[in-house]
């Protein structure tokens, strides 16, 4: 019997020092979310691309746990220090590789893509019917995003927190972007 896609995903994702996490419904995500937030002692979020059913979840959550937030429409003038001084970074993904373990964001500002980069955390959130199963798969919504968004156009592939080998060649965890990252598979 074939692995299910989530569970392909959530085991790459582990594999690659990342953190994920399964839940049902947004209420489920939210309260996650706003947990993990208290868990890791964030003092303030920073809050990007989300569904906006699913972002009124969060903000409610995380303001009534006392979390300061930093959310759009960013201020030019305060970036990217604004987004730096998070603790936290919860983004959106426009789908999932499983097989790679990869969230995949897709950003035409790069303040939305700063979220996901400059906090010592990163949060994803990925819905399980965006999900494919391998890298190929990903070429259709790719070009499709890039044929729609023809300027400014970005496409990360986030897989677990950042990593190097240049030191002394031993894998340094967090030098070039987040040190700590979890996916949340919603659905």
């Amino acid at each position: 019997m074939e692995e299910s896609i989530v569970d392909q995903f959530s085991t790459k994702y582990a594999s690659l020092s990342g953190h994920p996490h399964h839940c049902v419904t947004e209420n489920d995500a939210a309260t996650k979310i706003v947990e993990l937030a208290k868990e890791l002692s964030s003092k303030r979020v920073a809050i990007g691309e989300l569904g906006e059913s699913l972002k009124e979840l969060v903000v409610n959550g995380l303001i009534d746990a006392e979390i300061e937030l930093y959310c759009p429409p960013f201020n030019g003038e305060e970036l990217p220090a604004g987004i730096d001084q998070a603790d936290l970074g919860v983004s959106e993904a426009a789908f999932a590789v499983a097989e790679s373990g990869t969230l995949v964001e897709f950003a035409t500002n790069d303040a939305y893509r700063l979220v996901s980069t400059l906090p010592r955390v990163h949060l994803g959130v990925v819905r399980e019917k965006t999900m494919v199963r391998t890298l190929k798969e990903s070429a259709s919504p790719i070009r499709t995003y890039f044929e729609e968004n023809p300027e400014n156009a970005t496409v990360t592939f986030i897989s677990g927190p950042s990593r190097t080998a240049d030191i002394e060649m031993k894998l340094t965890l967090g030098v070039h972007g987040p040190e700590v990252a979890h996916a949340i598979v919603l659905g």
